[in-house]
């Protein structure tokens, strides 16, 4: 199962396109080619951070399993706290900016749409971390999101590609991962001339 199916099957799209007024193909279309950018910021988060240790205590201290939970709830979601999120993996609004207009040229959905929906993603991903954290450790089986976890936190490229796009993220993290090396975040940044 992919990242995205996982996301919709707890119910994650159904609320991003709820909350957002999309049809829940454009919040999975959208998701698709957001993921895999997010989830490069977390691994080069986990790089420069020590890996498991590092990243846990950046999942805690962002807000945990609790972001996803505000996602998931009825109310509308404070996405201050996706954005807190999106600070701490791409360092700057204007890689978020980059980040969602490359995913609207991949995904075909409006990027006034991805760039309310980036924070919200970014929350359900961290939440969906932190509470399968506990559980997937380094050495995790590969696929879904421990493959992920796997991936992300043995620096190990060819571990973090194969967590990318084996692990579910599809096509899109191909396309943006220029150089091949599981990390298409900074392949943006370079399209950004940064």
């Amino acid at each position: 199962m992919n990242v995205t199916d996982m996301i919709a099957k707890m119910g994650g799209l159904q609320s991003i396109a709820k909350e957002l007024g999309v049809s829940e193909t454009q919040a999975a279309s959208g998701a698709a080619a957001l993921v895999p950018a997010i989830v490069g910021g977390f691994k080069k988060q986990a790089q420069s951070s020590g890996g498991a240790a590092g990243l846990g205590g950046l999942l805690g201290k962002l807000g945990g399993g609790a972001l996803l939970d505000n996602v998931l709830a009825p109310q509308a979601t404070d996405v201050s706290k996706g954005n807190d999120v999106l600070g701490a993996i791409f360092g700057s609004k204007d890689v978020s900016r980059a980040v969602a207009q490359n995913a609207a040229t991949q995904s075909g959905v409006d990027p006034s749409v991805l760039k309310k929906m980036l924070p919200m993603l970014a929350m359900v991903v961290t939440g969906m971390m932190a509470k399968q954290g506990g559980a997937a450790a380094p050495a995790a089986p590969s696929g879904g999101l421990g493959g992920m976890l796997g991936g992300l936190l043995g620096g190990n490229a060819a571990g973090a590609a194969s967590a990318l796009t084996g692990g579910g993220l599809g096509g899109f993290a191909k396309m943006l991962d220029a150089d091949g090396d599981g990390n298409p975040l900074d392949d943006i940044m370079k399209m950004m001339g940064k």
